[in-house]
């Protein structure tokens, strides 16, 4: 397993040692706009207890999958209602810059390559 302090979200983002802007956040569950945004609106969304990516989700972590879903599904409508389109993706192995689940949702046009 990753050490979750090496990880940018755990290291970074989830201390406090780098300052975005919140869009939701509760106990379990972090989403910001993205700093380096792909689209001109995108947001980051990750548990904050340390995950390495879905397929290492365990059945312990049903209950954090729903909520992640959840939220997901908040943004995405919430992006639908203003922009009439979302994109929802996590990425997976060498997909994956940050070894910590996360999903990126979208909207509005391509502002740099992938």
């Amino acid at each position: 397993m990753t050490d979750s302090t090496c990880d940018f979200y755990c290291g970074k983002i989830l201390k406090g040692l780098l300052d975005v802007p919140v869009y939701y956040e509760n106990e379990r569950v972090f989403a910001f706009h993205h700093t380096n945004p792909l689209w001109e609106n995108h947001v980051v969304l990750l548990p904050k207890k340390h995950v390495e990516s879905l397929i290492t989700l365990e059945d312990a972590d049903n209950d954090l999958l729903l909520e992640l879903m959840q939220t997901a599904k908040m943004i995405a409508g919430d992006f639908m209602a203003r922009f009439g389109a979302a994109r929802v993706y996590t990425n997976l192995g060498e997909y994956q810059s940050s070894k910590h689940l996360h999903w990126h949702i979208g909207a509005g046009p391509q502002l740099r390559p992938y």
